[in-house]
């Protein structure tokens, strides 16, 4: 799909309220994306405590595409830093029209807008291929890797075939 799933009128409720965010604070930073019928297609907002974070702790982004709200089938989408106390910091949200390059590269233009050019040195994604393409295309010098999650999911698949697997995976969880 081109465009979010939203009932009339809550394109301009979601403008609204990004709109009273940035007015309560000016550091809050929202993109909307819109189709040439003004429907909304993609949306994207740091807000302030995220965005002062971001200059500390976005060298490294944990790319987190995994939400999926049922009720709607939107894509959640949410940019993870870690702090130097190793929790979770959270650096900025989007909502897209579809997992799709085109609405990748759209929420990477985003973040670069709002991070002043400055891409992570390291993002680390679940396996998809239109991420992987629309990271390729907009952070060419960044690294990226498979989160440790998709890795350990994926062992029983590639290796459960094998006569020692019970020892391999064992030895695998023990170095993790």
């Amino acid at each position: 799909p081109n465009q979010l799933s939203l009932k009339k009128g809550d394109t301009q409720a979601i403008y609204n309220y990004l709109c009273r965010m940035q007015l309560a604070n000016s550091n809050f930073f929202y993109l909307m994306d819109l189709n040439n019928e003004g429907r909304l297609r993609n949306v994207f907002w740091v807000d302030a405590r995220s965005r002062a974070a971001c200059c500390y702790f976005s060298d490294v982004i944990y790319f987190d595409n995994t939400y999926l709200s049922n009720k709607y089938e939107i894509p959640l989408v949410a940019l993870v830093g870690i702090n130097h106390h190793g929790q979770s910091v959270l650096l900025g949200c989007g909502l897209l029209a579809g997992e799709t390059t085109e609405s990748y590269i759209w929420l990477f233009k985003a973040w670069l807008t709002c991070m002043s050019g400055r891409p992570p040195q390291t993002i680390i994604t679940d396996r998809c291929k239109a991420l992987q393409s629309a990271i390729a295309e907009m952070f060419p010098k960044s690294l990226h890797r498979f989160g440790l999650s998709h890795i350990m999911k994926r062992v029983p698949e590639k290796l459960g075939g094998l006569r020692n697997y019970d020892a391999i995976r064992k030895a695998m969880i023990k170095a993790v």
